[in-house]
């Protein structure tokens, strides 16, 4: 618990430390290089005080989620199938590490050249960046699995759900809300580039409005707006994972 406060405390102490650097390189600096934290601050409030801004969040949000969940599903898929058979992973594995050097923007051009609805580009988009990763975590996971743990459990004669609950489950599920919480933060990288073309609304669009505009105290209170979805997120799952891997703590504090 006290090396937990201490973290955090240094976390807190390290960004307070970037802040008030900023404000000092505000004081020599033009506004439009480094604006003061009192023009960033009015921006954020602006924000969260208008009911159209806060959709615009929303909307980059949801895209988040749901091209997460679309390319979880299929990288749950893949993952199962190469794991069951090693000539579907000969085939499969190159094209996921082919997949993973592919730059979001070559998908962005790809997807407006293949697509017609903006939404559905940026899924698309998201989908196909995020989907190497949960793949490959969850072929890992998978395979992590302990021989003698499932050889003890066989001799159980368990059936195919209790297999799953008992075995394959308890040793999976870190896997996947560590993948999820690394994809969060790529995605919401690729998410901004992908509403960077055609969007009408979200963070990425915004971002672009500020760009135009030369507004860069809007730019970075768009920027946090972005980053405190994916701490609050990161949150989230954190409590996820901590109530579902209790039993942990509790075998811990057995020895």
């Amino acid at each position: 618990m006290l090396r937990h406060f201490t973290v955090r405390r240094e976390a807190l102490l390290a960004m307070l430390g970037l802040a008030v650097a900023w404000q000092v390189a505000s004081l020599f600096f033009p506004a439009y290089l480094f604006p003061p934290l009192q023009a960033i601050a009015a921006a954020l409030v602006k924000i969260f005080t208008s009911w159209h801004l806060v959709g615009e969040a929303a909307a980059t949000a949801l895209r988040i989620l749901a091209g997460l969940a679309g390319a979880f599903a299929l990288g749950v898929a893949f993952a199962v199938a190469m794991a069951k058979s090693p000539k579907v992973h000969d085939y499969l594995f190159p094209i996921l590490h082919f997949n993973q050097g592919i730059p979001a923007l070559s998908w962005v051009v790809i997807s407006i050249i293949w697509f017609k609805t903006t939404e559905f580009r940026i899924w698309f988009i998201m989908v196909v960046t995020t989907l190497p990763a949960f793949a490959f975590q969850v072929l890992d996971a998978y395979r992590s699995i302990s021989k003698d743990i499932h050889e003890m459990a066989l001799s159980f004669r368990p059936s195919r759900y209790d297999m799953f609950r008992t075995v394959v489950l308890p040793t999976v599920v870190p896997g996947i809300l560590t993948a999820w919480k690394v994809n969060l933060g790529n995605a919401s990288r690729v998410v901004v580039v992908a509403e960077l073309v055609g969007a009408t609304a979200g963070v990425g669009y915004q971002l672009l409005q500020m760009q135009q505009l030369f507004d860069l105290a809007g730019a970075l209170a768009w920027t946090l707006v972005l980053v405190l979805f994916v701490l609050a997120t990161q949150q989230v799952l954190s409590a996820i994972e901590t109530h579902v891997l209790r039993y942990r703590a509790q075998s811990e504090r057995g020895l």
